[in-house]
């Protein structure tokens, strides 16, 4: 079992990390194989819309994403984590997405006329099992973590939940203090449970 945690925060030590390493954390202790990518180390820029990856089937803008990307066909479960923004995910995540979503999407289709129907076949992440973590000082988590949602439910992913919303409050006054909010934790630590769970049960389906 792979489980990949994507950062989207812009710090080095940020209680967004905090969150993906402490439901990564009890991923482990469950046996599964967990990485962490910060986006804060790497070159993504945004998408041009350029539609390359229609023909190319990956990205055709060279930058750090296609390592990105690599890594989250090979997962079973991706946690996608941002701060809040102006009730918005980072644009280094942004980035991750939009690209991630049209270069996954024309990977397993063909783009067709405009008169004609799509009968989808799916993306690189259908069956992948998803779920977004934000983190605010006090509001806008519900239009970020919508965000994520979103990508999930259109790119054919499996969500996962929790006991309640995978939200951490931390941060006023810019400090990092994730490891105070207890709520939380044991919110991401459930979390962790429910998709080894889940990716269990598709694990077993396929076998048989």
């Amino acid at each position: 079992m792979k489980i990949l945690g994507i950062c989207g925060s812009p710090r080095e030590e940020s209680n967004t990390r905090f969150y993906l390493r402490q439901t990564l954390s009890e991923f482990e202790t469950q046996g599964a194989q967990t990485e962490i990518i910060l986006l804060r180390d790497l070159n993504i820029r945004g998408c041009k819309g350029c539609y390359g990856c229609v023909k190319a089937k990956k990205c055709v803008i060279e930058d750090d994403f296609g390592i990105v990307f690599e890594k989250m066909m090979e997962a079973d479960g991706i946690l996608f984590g941002s701060p809040v923004y102006h009730s918005s995910i980072t644009s280094e995540l942004k980035a991750v997405l939009d690209r991630a979503g049209f270069s996954g999407r024309w990977y397993s289709n063909e783009m067709k006329g405009k008169e004609d129907s799509y009968e989808w076949k799916g993306t690189v992440f259908s069956g992948k099992v998803v779920a977004p973590v934000t983190v605010a000082r006090r509001a806008g988590q519900n239009f970020a973590f919508a965000q994520i949602l979103l990508w999930a439910t259109c790119n054919d992913c499996i969500v996962a939940g929790s006991t309640y919303w995978n939200v951490g409050v931390a941060g006023k006054g810019g400090t990092v203090n994730a490891d105070e909010d207890e709520e939380g934790i044991g919110i991401m630590k459930h979390l962790a449970s429910n998709m080894t769970h889940i990716i269990r049960c598709l694990k077993r389906e396929t076998e048989v």
